[in-house]
């Protein structure tokens, strides 16, 4: 039945018009005529279209954490900034490193690590103590696209950044802006820096101000039961990292050397949702740094062995990353492993260290 008024009369219309014309037709043909039925045309009602409904924009991702951000343009109109911290006895407890998206710890002279914090998503102020760069930086910080801020490095290190083009903001170019030593603690372990400036120096000296990070690959959930609840790491004997996976919080408490290993800016302890090991290839380089001990070149450009460790669970696998884009995570099957969204620290190792699990 058609509900259309407008319709109804029209069809009503055509009807007699049409019978009409049949009617003239059959009187003409009786009085011997011979005519031509006139082509016939009506206005049928069309019918509207359905309506449809824009399918809603995809939530803005912070690319390094999976963590919702503001706003579409957040993402990538903060500019990464990678900042070398140390992790000598001295310089604890660090500023700022909880806040870090992405951080890698590797070995150094002497046995020590050091830390490469990639600050995007979250600005907690001033970080530090910062410290001098190493080879491995020359891998990393391009992969994020970041700026690049330390203090002193050795020749051989300065010309390999050089070299490399990275977006420098270490104070061996001259950046003074955003730097201060702080009277509460000893030289060399005392120099901290405001990010917010960093940034700002990074846009005077003519560098984009944003930027498109290749985002790590995240899930929410996995299958599995936690199984690994403590992981231990013997970078040297002057330095063991050690993560406790609490269930309540579902993340990893971190611990160096025995010690409960605390942020000074929160004075709480560190914690990850991801801790992942990545074994690579370290060289001695045959250079020495002031003190006499051997540097280290660590290739974090192609692939290696992994183990994701997330939501109590251990994930095996491999880690492949290339010169420009972060490290992504194939389980021996060739099915990526995602992390969870949430922070991450890659913990590189050499190919011949053994880590523990319980």
């Amino acid at each position: 039945m058609l509900k259309n008024p407008k319709g109804r009369h029209a069809v009503i219309a055509t009807a007699v018009a049409f019978a009409l014309v049949v009617a003239g037709v059959a009187v003409y043909l009786a009085l011997g005529g011979q005519a031509e039925i006139p082509e016939l045309s009506s206005a049928w009602p069309f019918a509207q279209s359905e309506r449809t409904i824009a399918k809603p924009e995809a939530p803005a991702i912070w690319p390094l954490t999976g963590l919702a951000a503001p706003g579409a343009d957040a993402a990538v109109s903060t500019r990464a900034l990678s900042v070398k911290i140390e992790n000598s006895p001295d310089s604890r407890p660090q500023s700022g490193i909880q806040s870090a998206d992405v951080v890698y710890e590797s070995i150094t002279e002497g046995g020590i690590t050091r830390f490469n914090c990639i600050f995007h998503s979250t600005d907690p102020g001033e970080v530090g103590p910062v410290r001098s760069a190493r080879l491995s930086d020359i891998s990393i910080v391009p992969q994020y696209h970041a700026l690049f801020a330390f203090s002193g490095a050795s020749g051989v290190v300065n010309a390999a950044v050089k070299k490399a083009g990275l977006q420098n903001l270490s104070q061996d170019v001259g950046v003074s802006y955003g730097y201060r030593r702080s009277s509460q603690r000893s030289a060399p372990h005392n120099l901290y820096l405001d990010l917010g400036k960093a940034r700002e120096e990074g846009v005077r000296r003519g560098y984009s101000a944003t930027q498109t990070v290749t985002p790590l690959q995240f899930a929410r959930s996995i299958d599995g039961t936690p199984s690994v609840t403590r992981i231990t790491i013997p970078f040297s004997t002057a330095n063991t990292s050690q993560w406790d996976w609490d269930a309540a919080t579902d993340r990893y408490a971190r611990v160096n050397n025995g010690q409960a290993h605390s942020d000074a800016l929160t004075g709480d302890q560190v914690t990850a949702k991801n801790v992942v090991v990545m074994w690579a290839r370290v060289e001695a380089t045959g250079k020495r740094d002031v003190a006499g001990s051997t540097t280290y070149d660590i290739n974090l450009v192609g692939s290696n062995r992994a183990t994701v460790f997330r939501n109590g669970q251990r994930l095996d696998g491999t880690w492949t990353a290339t010169a420009t884009t972060p490290p992504v995570f194939k389980a021996v099957d060739g099915t990526a492993i995602r992390l969870a969204p949430g922070n991450t620290w890659f913990e590189v190792v050499a190919t011949n260290v053994n880590i523990t699990m319980q």
